[in-house]
């Protein structure tokens, strides 16, 4: 058998109380090598196209990957997947922090969890075995409370992830989090809400277990030399964060800006920006397992009226989200924001965009204050930011409705609101503009979760990083249409890998490319993976993830993007007048994926990438 894999993946169901430990077999580490690759296989395979995600019998999966815990730097991650209640298609969501690992210390390299308790439990997993606790007492509390309650019943370094109240009131944005204050998230596609609806409030995990390496030496060896690279290439980042970009997001067009209307907000951008952060609140830095970077903030501030913050500080996507889509520029209020999305356990990008599509709603008279309790949702208005993020941090009032996504929310409010809901395939958009990177438009229109700069990362290679492996040794140019459907998809296949290894993507900016990737899992696992084989099950996996979209309903008529961002050029700043050439892109990547005009691998495609002899078929 492989290094790299405890060999076993824990199954419960809540509604029977009962436990067993199900084989991972050899073939499916090399076919799906774990994490959301290995996700997807399972989830489709146990849930039919009609399922419900909030059903007892909707399977929620925790996964690591064959890298996760040992010395390859930044492993230490694990995949969340289940159908998400937020876009009821394919969902999941990656986390970082200590939870994976210390799970495969406990000797499992993953749980899926079925069924629903009669009353709210915790899972504590642990070498001696697995208990289903109950967890009456902690229901309502958030995630923080949450975290170190169970820690306190089970071992003092157990790590937790956990829910806050808006997973257990089944809020569509609800993440779950891991690490405490620390505050490591799964956060997109509601996952959240499908732990709290099977009465899941945390899963624990402890053990002292390693997972078998092949060649350690080889694995020492490899990593040794590559470590101080990833380090002198990463000192932007340790010192600020993905902060730190902010600012350049706003010059290059890029940064939301008053729910993606306009293009420049150059002293905004510098008041929220890593920079800022670092001369006031910031107070530490946080690094996941096996981290040699440590992008994660941690921050205090201590004066009102937003004191009060202790613990992991905003990074990009939030500072964005919160921030500048809203055109709040008060670095306090966006802190104090991100800490109640992580106590109350939402994800802080769905969230902020819908706190932008509500002001945009109230200035055009679609929402008045009747509608709000009294808040007056004016842009850059930071009180009401926050009263919102508790609003629907509790599904309370407007946040009733807000926390059911935008595109649910538009479609409830009607008129013009479906015109400034900005989503794609009801996945609101991360803080990164198709107007400024040209790949971002058929990546965003494309990804199995819906609109994610991270399950393609297209957009860095448009803007710096460069990957000779990919057969791109120099960066490309970020407007241009030609190539870009093809760059999509080759970087799609490698975030599978990523996602499935589970690495921190964030490792590509310490220069690190695909043939590392595959001597580190040769290393760790025995085997003899090439470059072009290892590539190969990345597109394997995502045509799988496609293909369980497929099973639900989606085509071509899905990989759309809001017309706001197709039409509505940003006129100033550095994306100007630049519109997304999304057709040309689109046919392009469908050509090169092998797909059929209306988006859907066929038998051909299956059958060279092995899934038709794995049995898969629509």
């Amino acid at each position: 058998m492989s290094g790299g894999y405890m060999g076993k993946i824990l199954r419960v169901d809540l509604t029977e109380g009962k436990m067993a430990d199900v084989t991972l077999s050899e073939a499916d580490r090399r076919q799906y090598l774990g994490g959301s690759g290995l996700g997807a296989k399972l989830l489709f395979a146990s849930t039919a196209a009609a399922a419900d995600p909030l059903a007892p019998d909707s399977p929620l999966l925790f996964l690591t990957g064959p890298l996760t815990g040992t010395k390859v730097p930044l492993s230490g991650r694990h995949a969340v997947v289940a159908k998400s209640p937020l876009t009821g298609i394919w969902g999941e969501a990656d986390s970082g922090g200590t939870w994976g690992v210390k799970l495969k210390r406990a000797g499992y390299d993953g749980i899926i969890i079925t069924g629903k308790a009669a009353a709210p439990v915790y899972l504590w997993v642990h070498e001696a075995g697995v208990e289903i606790r109950p967890a009456v007492h902690l229901w309502g509390k958030d995630t923080f409370e949450t975290d170190e309650a169970v820690i306190g019943e089970t071992h003092k370094d157990a790590a937790v992830a956990c829910i806050g109240p808006a997973g257990e009131k089944l809020v569509l944005l609800a993440a779950i989090m891991n690490d405490g204050k620390d505050a490591r998230a799964a956060g997109r596609c509601g996952l959240g809400a499908v732990m709290g609806a099977k009465n899941l409030k945390a899963v624990a995990v402890h053990g002292t277990l390693r997972p078998p390496v092949a060649d350690p030496e080889r694995l020492d060896a490899l990593v040794k030399q590559v470590v101080p690279q990833i380090v002198e290439k990463t000192r932007a980042f340790r010192q600020y964060g993905t902060s730190g970009g902010l600012m350049l997001a706003e010059k290059m067009g890029d940064l939301p800006i008053k729910n993606w209307r306009i293009g420049v907000w150059e002293k905004g951008a510098e008041k929220i920006s890593g920079q800022t952060m670092a001369e006031t609140i910031l107070t530490g830095n946080y690094h996941c397992y096996g981290c040699v970077i440590g992008c994660g903030r941690v921050a205090k501030q201590y004066f009102p009226p937003f004191a009060g913050v202790d613990g992991g500080g905003p990074e990009y996507e939030t500072l964005g989200m919160l921030g500048s889509a809203g055109l709040v520029d008060n670095l306090e209020a966006v802190a104090k924001a991100n800490e109640l999305c992580n106590r109350y356990g939402i994800d802080t990008i769905s969230t902020g965009s819908a706190v932008a599509f509500a002001m945009e709603a109230y200035e055009r008279g679609i929402i008045d204050e009747q509608d709000t309790g009294g808040l007056k949702l004016e842009w850059g208005n930071g009180e009401a930011m926050l009263r919102l993020v508790e609003l629907i941090g509790r599904r309370e009032g407007i946040g009733a409705l807000l926390g059911q996504g935008t595109r649910r929310a538009a479609a409830e409010l009607g008129g013009l609101a479906p015109e400034f809901a900005i989503h794609v395939k009801g996945l609101d958009f991360p803080a990164h503009d198709p107007r400024a990177y040209s790949s971002l438009a058929v990546g965003y229109a494309t990804s199995n979760r819906g609109a994610c700069h991270l399950q393609g990362f297209s957009y860095a290679f448009e803007r710096g990083l460069k990957s000779p492996d990919l057969g791109y040794p120099e960066p490309l140019d970020r407007f241009t249409v030609e190539g870009k459907g093809v760059l999509a998809a080759k970087t799609q296949d490698l975030m599978c890998l990523f996602d499935s290894l589970k690495l921190c993507k964030f490792i590509l900016n310490g220069g690190i490319d695909v043939h590392d990737m595959s001597d580190w899992l040769n290393a760790v696992t025995g085997w003899d993976t090439t470059v072009q084989e290892l590539l190969q099950t990345g597109e394997r996996l995502y045509n799988l993830k496609r293909l369980y979209n497929v099973r639900c309903g989606v085509s071509r008529k899905d990989d759309v993007l809001p017309m706001r961002i197709l039409t509505h050029p940003r006129r100033e700043g550095g994306a100007g007048e630049h519109l997304p050439a999304l057709g040309p892109m689109l046919n392009e990547y469908y050509r090169y994926r092998g797909w059929s005009e209306e988006g859907i691998p066929g038998q051909k495609k299956l059958a060279e990438l092995g899934l038709a002899e794995a049995g898969v078929s629509l």
